[in-house]
């Protein structure tokens, strides 16, 4: 019987080599060549002259300033969400109007985690881009508050024996009534 050449490490399930008695079925084969650029020295050189590289400094300052303006960013998807779930009190605008305050919340809360990724030249400047760009967001979410008539802004909001608004003219359907 001939014996086939195994790979380094291979199953025999047939048996056929074998003497009788022997139960092994891993065979080590130790004659393969070494694979290219492998070696046996486990140190690995370091370039810390790349570190400081014109295009790595480029890199890092376009990645913050991408963190930065990311809040400034949803705001045009804030309009259209805002736009199309229209002003009735009904569930989803008031889920919707919940994702933006809790957002720019959460945003606000762990500021020093996202403050730990931007670094740069103008790493100050990002900073208050990205706080201003929440205190944005949460505008947007208290307008669309007032917009939906949530917040007391009448004087009957608050005073019992003070009328509340009258509507000049109602519509509905396109039709004035």
């Amino acid at each position: 019987m001939s014996r086939r050449k195994l790979h380094k490490w291979s199953i025999d399930f047939t048996g056929i080599g074998r003497p009788k008695g022997e139960k092994a079925l891993v065979h080590l084969n130790t004659d393969l060549r070494k694979p290219i650029g492998y070696s046996e020295d486990a140190t690995v050189a370091r370039h810390d002259d790349k570190e400081d590289s014109p295009d790595t400094q480029k890199l890092i300052d376009k990645r913050s300033w991408d963190i930065a303006l990311g809040p400034l960013k949803q705001i045009p998807m804030n309009f259209f969400i805002m736009w199309m779930a229209g002003n009735s009190i009904s569930i989803f605008p008031i889920m919707m109007v919940g994702m933006m305050f809790f957002r720019p919340f959460q945003a606000l809360i762990s500021i020093q985690a996202t403050f730990g990724t931007i670094e740069g030249s103008s790493s100050y400047l990002q900073k208050a881009v990205y706080i201003l760009g929440n205190i944005v967001c949460l505008v947007l979410a208290v307008y669309k508050c007032q917009v939906m008539g949530l917040l007391p802004t009448h004087s009957s909001d608050w005073l019992a024996f003070v009328e509340a608004q009258h509507r000049m003219e109602w519509s509905g359907g396109g039709a004035a009534l």
